[in-house]
């Protein structure tokens, strides 16, 4: 082991050390980062629907549904670095699905945000096949460690 002592004098010693969190603040950063993915995840769904209908000219654009694909994964992408369990990583597409659900029935007024057309498949469909396929993938080539 080499102390400051045994280096010659005016030699100067770099000491690299890994930057972590107190033990005590690591679960309350964890508690906050899925707070805040849940959260994001119905925030991008309340864009996604408010873009959902979106025309150029007379064709309809749905680009909102094709966003919600990479956005999705990211939020997914974002858990893996909270947590190992598989299920648990999935938590932002289930609290983007219940919001999907709420978004499709009725209001208290008869107003539905989502039509029953194919823009509203095609965003179900980017909405949850993108991360699914994309957690399929992570399970099935052992990237996930097991708990």
């Amino acid at each position: 082991m080499v102390t400051d002592s045994d280096q010659p004098a005016g030699t100067p010693t770099a000491v690299l050390r890994s930057v972590r969190l107190p033990a005590r603040l690591d679960p309350v950063l964890s508690g906050l980062i899925v707070v805040l993915l849940l959260v994001d995840a119905l925030i991008t769904l309340a864009l996604e629907v408010l873009f959902l209908p979106l025309y150029l000219g007379t064709l309809a654009f749905p680009v909102a549904a094709l966003l919600a694909a990479p956005i999705n994964v990211a939020l997914v992408y974002g858990m893996e670095s909270v947590t190992d369990r598989l299920g648990f990583t999935f938590a932002p597409i289930v609290v983007w699905v219940f919001g999907f659900l709420v978004a499709s029935s009725r209001g208290p007024g008869g107003d539905v945000l989502l039509g029953s057309d194919g823009r509203t498949l095609l965003l179900l469909a980017c909405g949850v096949l993108a991360p699914l396929a994309y957690l399929y993938y992570r399970a099935n080539f052992g990237l996930f460690r097991s708990s």
